[in-house]
């Protein structure tokens, strides 16, 4: 699954997270202040800002990201040749060089998120503004900052579309490089139940779950760096919290406290589900196996055999419907009440009048996207359901070639067995 596109993945993955730790270790103790010596944004129209006589620099929000860019993209290309140098490999431009380049595009993402946040500060601000003054904001103003927030919008929409595109190509790779390995030891994997559908489908499925999975797991670390600073400098904001009191840095406690105890509830109520997607891949393979065969032996697929094995399908599904049940009630229940949590938090500044309706703006945003990022295995928990079902299914395959022993539920019997 991960060898036969990524160049030995237990030392590759390993030294990812470990450049990734170093090279921001390197940023935030010095490297960024190189910023106005090695800066390009000069030639794009945004010049490093320049320093005043007090030794302080003038924020230019749009000049500092360039040489963030910048630094990333040759942190990016130093350890992408490290790897071909280091580790070749066939898959090699893909799984590595283009893994950078889409790393490279949701961090990008999350920074114009970030852009967004600000803007929802300024611009609500300035409603605040105009509504509590007649004639404080002029219409020029006013569409000024419409036509902000359309050119974030604009970059946005681009760098989604092209990051929609590149992935696509970059799961068909990934399952074009575990169909190769698998169609190469095709003659020991054949006899295994369902072989044709593992190599044919669950490659695909398990290609795209995983990137997709990834992806988000790497747009929440990203937003978390991003966006978690910005939730506690907003949280000077809020003095206290309702029923608990003064709190230090109140909102990053309630988004912690919050996203940790959903985490908690939502893996004991769907702790049977794992198991019972896997069951439900084998019955429905059984099935698909029968009818295929039914199609070139008169004697295969009679009505007898086919209702035993159907019935075996529903029996599943009414089993993983039931624990789906309780397991929605949880999920969404959680979800629901998650949205009042920021407001809850917020109540006594809000009744005080401590905030101004842009920073309010500001905080919810901004508290929305930490908690998103904490609650990771929350909104990805069914998906991971799905992932584990076909990890089970591809490590099968993996482990007949190693002479492994198979995992006590691909024993289980199946009701043609019977």
């Amino acid at each position: 699954m991960f060898s036969s596109f990524f160049p030995n993945p237990r030392l590759f993955f390993p030294a990812t997270v470990l450049w990734t730790a170093i090279s921001m270790a390197l940023w935030y103790g010095f490297a960024r202040d190189f910023g106005a010596r090695l800066s390009l944004g000069g030639l794009v129209g945004f010049p490093y800002p320049p320093v005043t006589a007090d030794g302080a620099a003038i924020a230019v929000e749009t000049a500092r990201n360039i040489w963030l860019y910048q630094y990333m993209i040759g942190a990016g290309a130093i350890f992408v040749g490290l790897v071909r140098w280091l580790l070749p490999h066939r898959w090699f431009r893909w799984s590595v060089g283009v893994s950078a380049v889409l790393i490279f595009f949701i961090w990008f993402r999350v920074q114009l998120d970030v852009m967004i946040n600000n803007w929802f500060g300024t611009f609500y601000n300035m409603i605040q503004q105009a509504l509590g003054k007649p004639g404080a904001v002029t219409q020029e103003q006013f569409f000024g900052q419409l036509a902000a927030f359309a050119g974030i919008a604009l970059v946005a929409i681009a760098t989604s579309v092209v990051t929609a595109f590149v992935s696509s190509h970059y799961i068909f790779r990934w399952r074009t490089a575990m169909n190769d390995y698998y169609v190469a030891n095709w003659h020991r994997l054949r006899h295994i139940e369902g072989a044709s559908q593992r190599v044919q489908e669950d490659t695909q499925r398990f290609a795209t779950t995983l990137e997709s999975l990834g992806a988000s797991l790497i747009d929440a670390l990203m937003t978390l760096i991003a966006f978690l600073p910005i939730l506690w400098v907003l949280s000077a904001y809020v003095k206290e919290l309702p029923l608990i009191g003064e709190v230090p840095q109140a909102l990053v406690f309630v988004a912690v406290i919050w996203a940790a105890f959903g985490t908690a509830v939502l893996a004991i109520a769907g702790i049977r589900l794992p198991g019972l997607e896997f069951r439900n891949q084998r019955v429905e393979a059984a099935y698909r196996k029968e009818l295929v065969l039914g199609e070139d032996h008169a004697e295969r697929a009679q009505a007898p055999t086919l209702q035993e094995l159907f019935r075996a399908v529903r029996a599943n599904y009414f089993r993983l419907y039931l624990n789906f049940l309780y397991f929605n009630v949880v999920r969404y229940g959680y979800l629901q009440v998650g949205v009042l949590i920021p407001y809850i938090a917020l109540a006594p500044s809000i009744v005080a009048g401590g905030l101004t309706l842009g920073v309010m703006q500001q905080i919810i945003r901004a508290f929305g996207r930490v908690e998103g990022s904490f609650q990771y295995l929350v909104n990805s928990w069914t998906t991971i359901v799905s992932l584990i079902s076909i990890y089970k299914r591809l490590r099968a395959f993996e482990a007949l070639m190693r002479d492994e022993p198979l995992d006590v539920i691909e024993a289980e019997v199946m009701p043609r067995q019977l």
